[in-house]
């Protein structure tokens, strides 16, 4: 089976770890793995600091030759919301809560071009401590670290 799964994972937590496990699930050993990773001007677009590409390429690559997955797999750059789910030959697509509405998109652009559609396999968003989601957002703000653990600083630096 050929998945893909995209995102901007900077920082890396459990959650895009979650959604990463799931792809490489869904594809088994005899399957492939595209993971579109945003461009640094896609990913500008943040209310956060996003590191740049190629940083954040080598933190994702790192974490899935650690993983040990037979699977084939490539991070391709993913300049817009869609990349190259709207005319790629695959699968399925893995998405989060949080980013179903795309996937859903992708589905319905592929369809207009009469192309078949993908199955969408949405995982659940990984809770932190205070059972809010793990994100990239509340990382930067100091709130949790990338396992979710409640830092206990707020991100003007300030306990609380």
């Amino acid at each position: 089976m050929k998945v893909m799964v995209g995102g901007t994972f900077d920082p890396l937590h459990d959650g895009h770890k979650q959604l990463l496990a799931r792809s490489f699930d869904l594809a088994t050993s005899d399957g492939t793995v595209i993971l579109g990773l945003t461009t640094d001007a896609f990913a500008s677009a943040k209310n956060h600091p996003v590191r740049p590409y190629n940083e954040r390429e080598k933190n994702v690559a790192t974490f899935i030759e650690n993983q040990g997955y037979t699977t084939k797999w490539q991070i391709e750059p993913l300049s817009d919301r869609y990349g190259s789910a709207l005319d790629a030959d695959f699968d399925a697509i893995v998405v989060s809560e949080e980013t179903l509405p795309a996937a859903t998109e992708i589905n319905c652009l592929r369809h207009a071009a009469g192309l078949h559609k993908v199955d969408i396999h949405q995982i659940t968003c990984v809770l932190a401590e205070d059972r809010r989601w793990i994100s990239s957002t509340r990382i930067y703000r100091g709130e949790i670290d990338e396992h979710g653990h409640l830092t206990g600083t707020k991100s003007d630096g300030t306990s609380g």
